[in-house]
């Protein structure tokens, strides 16, 4: 059977196989015409995915930073209370004095210890103040993460309506294309897709276009649009690298394109008879 398979490529005539490359070339196009319709949804759902992440890092690290002003001020409280209790005691003890030094001594830490009172006191008010800003700003992170994983649920939608939609539609073509390029010689084959894959609009085979390349637009000499359109070798754009093909092969009719240049020279000899 793999003989037989390898024996039908080879009995392809030149115009067989660049008809069937041009099959091949319509079935991803439109294969690409369906991942188009997804436009930029993938793009934006793994953009507002990368964004909820980042908020969500960003919301647990201000609760850290919230939770450690929270343990600060809890600190700074029970200095508190430690500073008054030392300052009750050292105001008992002043009662008890037998010298003017202790007496000093013992002013000198009831004071020291009235300042680490108000430094702890201004501490708390720092903290509290931090704490608030960071309430604030969670609470705006927090905003901001909902809108995002709303936006998420949407573009997450809209995608996966699109992919059910054409879902079939592109695996049935995918399909074709499969079996297209079974028919190809493998030489063949991996050249197109070569040419397809560095050509910007995906187009590997082209037809011939008022005696241009349908790709570049570039002129075609006399010759090599013979050559086309005899259909019995592979011609390559000499300044693009697609391969081109006469209209007629396509399925494009240029009948009319054709008359409309006929069209004039004929009128013309009119008007020149009715002068003479």
């Amino acid at each position: 059977m793999a003989k037989e398979a390898k024996k039908e490529q080879q009995e392809l005539t030149v115009e067989q196989k660049l008809k069937t490359l041009f099959q091949l070339q319509t079935t991803l196009s439109k294969i690409d015409e369906i991942k188009t319709l997804r436009g930029e949804l993938p793009l934006e759902v793994q953009d507002l995915e990368d964004e909820i992440a980042g908020l969500t890092t960003r919301i647990e690290r201000i609760k850290a930073e919230v939770s450690e002003l929270k343990t600060s001020v809890a600190s700074k409280k029970v200095e508190i209370e430690t500073a008054k209790a030392s300052v009750a005691k050292y105001k008992e003890q002043q009662e008890n004095v037998r010298n003017n030094r202790e007496y000093d001594f013992l002013s000198k830490e009831i004071e020291f210890q009235t300042l680490e009172i108000e430094l702890c006191e201004k501490r708390i008010r720092e903290f509290t103040e931090q704490q608030a800003a960071k309430a604030k700003e969670l609470e705006a992170s927090n905003a901001q993460l909902e809108e995002r994983q709303q936006d998420l649920e949407v573009k997450k939608s809209e995608l996966d309506e699109i992919i059910s939609e054409t879902k079939q539609e592109e695996e049935k073509l995918r399909e074709k294309a499969k079996d297209l390029e079974t028919k190809i010689e493998p030489r063949l084959l991996q050249s197109f897709k070569r040419i397809r894959k560095n050509s910007r609009n995906g187009l590997g085979i082209v037809y011939v276009q008022r005696d241009a390349c349908g790709g570049c637009f570039n002129k075609i000499p006399p010759q090599r649009q013979l050559d086309i359109r005899l259909r019995k070798k592979v011609i390559v754009c000499e300044y693009c690298g697609r391969i081109m093909i006469d209209p007629e092969l396509a399925g494009v009719n240029v009948e009319q394109k054709t008359d409309a240049g006929k069209e004039k020279p004929t009128r013309r000899r009119r008007l020149s008879s009715e002068a003479e």
